[in-house]
């Protein structure tokens, strides 16, 4: 089965990195997870090739900096993005983490030639949501969480969504942003469709190699998907 299946490989590294950085510590110190984030993915595609492996989609970061928690929890930053009002040094950290992750998936390739693995670019996949709203119907301001309450984005640390009192927007799919965290059913199947059909996944993925009775919307009864999340939270709060 699992030479067979299309293992997803995360996103990982993102509760990594939110947790120093929702205590506020500086971004030099977050970078330095980097290198065991990226460490801990390589070394689980590595097992997992040796259990039989043959096809892996490894997502990289999102743009964190656009996100509805960070842009309240550092809202008096002057880095924001003029064209989408986004967190410029946050996304600039979802970079670096993307750019390693690459350089060690390109290693990977070279020592397992006969492995597909094939990068997911999560970044810009939602950050064009950001940059073009419109196009994609979701009006001109799609920061604001669709299920919160108050602040400048609909959202508040001490009042989640699913607390008393806080409700949801009437039409989620006219926003990117679900509860502050999490994008909504809409966004995601964006980014779904962007990497499926391109151009978000490197290199691309290559629909011949199915059966001709096969298409895309029966990809699910052809391949199994297997989700696997290892991070290092809880071992890095542990220690």
């Amino acid at each position: 089965m699992i030479g067979k299946a299309l293992i997803l490989m995360g996103e990982i590294g993102g509760n990594d990195y939110n947790f120093p950085f929702f205590q506020g510590k500086p971004v030099e110190e977050v970078e330095e997870l980097v290198p065991l984030v990226i460490n801990t993915i390589s070394s689980a595609i590595t097992e997992l090739i040796g259990m039989g492996g043959r096809t892996f989609l490894v997502p990289g970061e999102f743009p964190i900096g656009c996100s509805v928690i960070y842009l309240t929890l550092y809202q008096t930053s002057n880095k924001d993005d003029p064209l989408t009002g986004c967190l410029k040094w946050l996304n600039k950290f979802g970079e670096y983490h993307d750019e390693q992750l690459q350089a060690e998936l390109n290693r990977l390739k070279k020592l397992n030639p006969h492995v597909n693995i094939i990068y997911a670019d999560y970044y810009n996949a939602l950050l064009r949501l950001f940059q073009e709203p419109t196009k994609f119907g979701f009006g001109n301001r799609p920061f604001p969480a669709c299920c919160g309450i108050g602040g400048a984005y609909n959202f508040s640390l001490n009042r989640n969504c699913g607390s008393v009192g806080v409700e949801s927007c009437d039409d989620p799919s006219k926003y990117v942003g679900w509860d502050g965290v999490h994008m909504t059913e809409a966004a995601y199947k964006l980014i779904a469709d962007g990497i499926l059909q391109g151009p978000y996944a490197i290199p691309p993925f290559n629909w011949s190699c199915l059966s001709s009775e096969t298409n895309k919307k029966s990809l699910d009864t052809d391949y199994s998907l297997m989700n696997v999340d290892t991070t290092l939270s809880k071992t890095l709060r542990q220690e």
